[in-house]
């Protein structure tokens, strides 16, 4: 060891005291009296042995009941009799006897860098590095073993910066590490994540030839993989002489927390193929890579694969897989394996059980939870913080406000996830008064609230309807709280105004975040999106997505998926495709909004398409596809195709059929005119019973009076609307927008006030007129806006609007209506496109309407 150690030019030791202030904490130097040897009063062989005695047996008190007596005689104790006192402080954790002994110094015949050391080691091992840190700082020579003492110290602390600022300290002070100490300070390195640091301490190995004991390889091979310097490492590895289990598993970690389980997985197979069989570090590491990768059934495979290699699972095998599971939205499979595990006998720890709770609170599965809730309080885990957070969120989101509140206090030890899930917990349950008490006794603890606590109430006030008291904490969380509004607290506001129904002044505040140079992220834009997903908003639509293509958030496949739909609801499909076309990598989401965004455009023959060409991807169709997919067939006219889809639906996926799909069969009957067939289809499939079974569901009236208009069957009509009086449906007036020289207009019917002069009167008397032509006077739909006496539907409003105020013809014209078009207004609209020469772009609640030239993408029927 001393080969390694450079002599330090310093002046002579001096004896490290307490503080004449009787203060413990605080230090000074005392210079040492100039010693005669033959004045000097040596302590008797028997005292010496009867202190080591006392100690040995744990007779503390009477060993400073003697160190008191020796004091008094003037004598002294040898160095290692101190030590071996300081030692079993140590031992028994005792800082009481170490401070007593620390004030004792003085009677040590010879205060030397070893005592100073052991001193050190005293403080550090009971807990007390601040006090081990002004001993050590106070030495005036320091050996190789201090400094081990002191760095030792900090690693048990997790002070891995502190750490490695005293490697440098030491290298300026001449003392070069050895082999014992390098892994020790590389540990720090790659918790902190200093790669200078480890180069230089692999560069000091290399010139001190260390790098022959596998011990500090492996050091430095886990410090490079665990930052991701995969090359380095990699090349490292390679070029070890010698490779034990410690190195394999180094190696394959780093590759599995990069992300790259395919070369983790080939390492694995050399690792046997070397003759070092993996062992359960290995396994679960591996195991655990994949589940976080979200690859969950890879890794039961490897699980089942190490259980057939005779190695036993253990609890961080069993965890690994059920917090996977959990987190990867499979939580039934994730509680299956916690039951597994219980049956296997092997005992969970704290994140096994938070991880299961987990799973429950997903599912509302308040019985599985109450299980699993047992289990911890036998288990001893109710004290756990991070069980005791979780067994808050899951009552409180299954409604068990109080039940939350009783876990609450139980919690000795609250943390600022505590407090949070509680506030949370009551700002859910609407008890928002309760969460602005316990918000004010947060500011009065020691937990202090972050910027969680405050974006909690802010979302819970907005959630509650009250946007004025969420704004005020909005605005009172910097001044008053000191903390800084990030994404998440604009984000809170966005999306509150947006459930508020406050379009504007979500979009306000969206601008205005931007403005204070607060970076939207995918949740604003995911709020944003989908109140712009109409024909009036499209420049709100590319002012959107000109964020998101500045953030860099355009590859995430939720964003693009959104864009993908809000362009084709917007009126632009071409946008629409050239998104789709361009992302590197789909999800069913994806293909179902380019799919649905076709057949909401009339354009059957390319949704079909993109629904072959899903299924040859590897995409399994899910409910929606299905719903598309029959409209699709529905336009294209293909009836027997549409029924094989709607068959396959139960036959093939094992989807059992919702009312859109009744619905969109009834539709595939209708618009082929095979009125019969569709009669039978929903009096056989859905029936009268649906409305029995759910008698206010006005869509299951709209599809039943679709049926008998079909068919011609009036009487049934009648008595289906007697039916509903006793669940009667709240009446609209039919409103629409449409968007003019960059302004929104709207219109109400029978607002004669928006014809301001007794020319356009006359001139949408005139187009009424024209418009009475026998080959635009074929639709067939269920009217859900009738035309009152003296009243003008709103879109014929807003064709007068767009077309006689303007002095030239506008190329488009874009209106988004609350209510079902009326035939009436439809054929208006195709004739208007004709005599006009413009494209009407025309949403309500039932279609998409795209006039152009005297036909509409709905083929008269909707």
């Amino acid at each position: 060891m001393e080969n390694f150690t450079i002599p330090c030019k310093s002046s002579p030791p001096t004896p490290i005291l307490p503080s004449k202030l009787g203060n413990p904490s605080e230090f000074s130097l005392r210079h040492a009296k100039p010693i005669i040897s033959f004045s000097r009063k040596t302590l008797p062989k028997f005292t010496d042995t009867h202190l080591n005695y006392l100690c040995k047996n744990g007779q503390f008190s009477e060993a400073i009941t003697v160190l008191d007596s020796i004091a008094q005689i003037g004598s002294k104790v040898p160095p290692t009799t101190y030590m071996n006192l300081l030692q079993s402080c140590i031992d028994t954790n005792s800082i009481q006897l170490g401070r007593k002994l620390h004030e004792h110094i003085d009677l040590v015949e010879e205060i030397n860098p070893f005592v100073e050391t052991k001193l050190v080691s005293m403080y550090a091992k009971c807990g007390f590095l601040d006090d081990a840190r002004k001993v050590f700082h106070a030495m005036r020579e320091r050996n190789l073993y201090t400094w081990s003492a002191m760095i030792g110290a900090c690693l048990r602390d997790q002070r891995w910066k502190e750490v490695v600022e005293l490697f440098f300290s030491m290298m300026k002070d001449g003392v070069l590490p050895d082999y014992f100490l390098f892994p020790k300070i590389l540990q720090a390195c790659g918790n902190c994540s200093n790669i200078e640091a480890t180069k230089l301490i692999h560069s000091i190995a290399v010139r001190c030839n260390l790098t022959s004991c596998i011990h500090v390889n492996n050091s430095i091979l886990a410090v490079y993989a665990k930052c991701g310097i995969l090359e380095w490492a990699r090349r490292f590895f390679d070029n070890m002489d010698e490779r034990d289990g410690v190195s394999w598993n180094a190696i394959i970690s780093g590759y599995c927390h990069k992300g790259e389980s395919e070369e983790a997985r080939r390492l694995f197979d050399a690792m046997s193929k070397e003759g070092i069989e993996p062992g359960l570090v290995t396994w679960n590491t591996l195991i655990a890579s994949h589940n976080q990768l979200r690859h969950c059934d890879v890794a039961m495979e490897l699980m089942r694969r190490m259980e057939s290699c005779g190695i036993t699972p253990d609890v961080y095998t069993w965890t690994s897989m059920i917090s996977g599971f959990a987190q990867n939205n499979r939580k039934h499979q994730s509680l299956d394996f916690f039951k597994k595990m219980l049956l296997a006998g092997v005992q969970p720890n704290g994140i096994t059980i938070t991880s299961a709770i987990s799973a429950c609170t997903s599912l509302k599965s308040l019985n599985q939870g109450l299980e699993i809730y047992s289990l911890a309080i036998k288990m001893g885990f109710i004290d756990d913080v991070l069980v005791g957070n979780s067994l808050i969120d899951m009552f409180s989101k299954c409604g068990e406000v109080e039940a939350a509140q009783k876990i609450f206090s139980m919690i000795p030890d609250k943390d600022v996830y505590t407090w949070n899930s509680m506030i949370g917990g009551y700002c859910q349950a609407k008890y928002c008064g309760k969460a602005y008490e316990l918000f004010t006794k947060m500011q009065e603890s020691d937990v202090h609230p972050n910027a969680v606590t405050w974006n909690v109430m802010i979302t819970g006030y907005m959630q509650n309807g009250d946007a004025d008291q969420a704004m005020d904490l909005f605005q009172r969380m910097e001044k008053d709280g000191k903390i800084k509004r990030n994404t998440a607290s604009w984000n809170s506001l966005v999306s509150g105004y947006l459930q508020l129904g406050e379009k504007n002044k979500a979009f306000g505040v969206f601008r205005q975040m931007q403005a204070y140079c607060v970076n939207p992220n995918s949740v604003t834009i995911l709020s944003v999106l989908p109140s712009c997903a109409n024909l009036v908003a499209m420049k709100k639509v590319k002012e959107i997505h000109g964020s998101v293509l500045r953030r860099n958030l355009e590859s995430e496949i939720p964003v693009a998926n959104a864009l993908i739909d809000t362009y084709a609801k917007s009126g632009n499909i071409a946008y629409s495709r050239i998104i789709f076309d361009t992302m590197s990598s789909k999800d069913t989401i994806t293909w179902n909004s380019a799919i649905s965004g076709y057949v909401l455009h009339g354009r059957s023959d390319v949704a079909l398409d993109l629904f072959d060409q899903m299924k040859k991807s590897g995409f399994e169709p899910n409910r929606g596809t299905f719903a598309n997919i029959i409209h699709a067939y529905s336009l294209a006219g293909k009836v027997d195709e549409g029924t094989q889809a709607f068959h396959s639906i139960t036959e093939d996926y094992q989807i059992i059929p919702g009312l859109e799909h009744y619905s969109a069969m009834v539709d595939l009957y209708g618009r082929s005119g095979r009125l019969q067939e569709a009669m039978e289809f929903i009096e056989v499939r859905a029936g009268e019973h649906l409305l029995v079974s759910e008698p206010g569901n006005v869509l299951i009236q709209q599809l039943m009076l679709q049926a008998y208009a079909l068919c011609g069957k009036s009487e049934d009509i009648s008595k289906l609307r007697k039916f509903g009086k006793d669940y009667p449906k709240k009446k609209f007036l039919g409103q629409c927008w449409i968007e003019v020289k960059n302004s929104l207009h709207t219109f109400i019917s029978g607002d004669r006030l928006k014809l301001c002069s007794i020319f356009l009167n006359l001139w949408l008397q005139n187009i009424e007129e024209k418009a009475k032509t026998p080959d635009l006077c074929n639709e067939l739909c269920v009217e859900e806006e009738e035309e009152e006496i003296g009243w003008i539907h709103s879109e014929k409003l807003a064709f007068a609007f767009a077309l006689s105020g303007s002095p030239s013809v506008p190329q488009s014209i874009r209106i988004m209506k609350n209510l079902r078009m009326c035939g009436d207004c439809h054929r208006i609209a195709k004739y208007i496109s004709v005599a006009f020469g413009c494209d009407i772009y025309l949403s309500d609640v039932k279609s998409f309407h795209h006039f152009s030239n005297g036909r509409c993408s709905c083929g008269d029927y909707w």
